[in-house]
C-alpha cells in the first residue's frame, strides 16, 4: 500500500557509471535539498541495449529519497550532472514505513 499524504514521498532510483559520480550526484541533490538522503552501493553488473549491441558495465546505483513533487527538478538537476547521454532516473512510490523517518524526509526537503 503506497505511502499516503498530501505530497507523497518517493524513491529516485538512479544509476551511474561510478561510485564516485553517484556520491557527487547524491551529495548535490541533498545539499539542494531535492532529496533528504541518498543511498551508493556500489559494484552493480548492468547488462543492456545501447545502440544496437548489448552492452555490459560495472555502475554504482543512487537511491535518493525526495517528494513527488520534486521529481521532475531531480531528475532535470541530475540530468545536468550525469556523464550518460540518457542517465537512468526512475521514480519508486515509498509503502508504510516508520512515521517518524517518513516525517523527517519530509522535514529535509520542506
Amino acid at each position: 500500500m503506497p505511502e499516503t499524504g498530501a505530497d507523497p514521498l518517493v524513491f529516485a532510483y538512479i544509476t551511474a557509471g561510478s561510485k564516485e559520480e553517484a556520491l557527487r550526484i547524491g551529495r548535490t541533490l541533498v545539499e539542494e535539498r531535492l532529496a533528504a538522503c541518498a543511498n551508493v552501493l556500489d559494484g552493480m553488473t548492468s547488462v543492456y541495449r545501447w545502440n544496437d549491441a548489448v552492452e555490459q558495465a560495472e555502475e554504482a546505483i543512487l537511491i535518493a529519497k525526495t517528494r513527488s513533487s520534486l521529481f521532475d527538478r531531480l531528475t532535470a538537476r541530475v540530468r545536468g550532472l550525469h556523464s550518460y547521454d540518457t542517465p537512468c532516473v526512475v521514480e519508486l512510490a515509498v509503502g508504510r514505513g516508520n512515521p517518524a523517518y517518513l516525517e523527517w524526509l519530509r522535514a529535509e526537503t520542506a
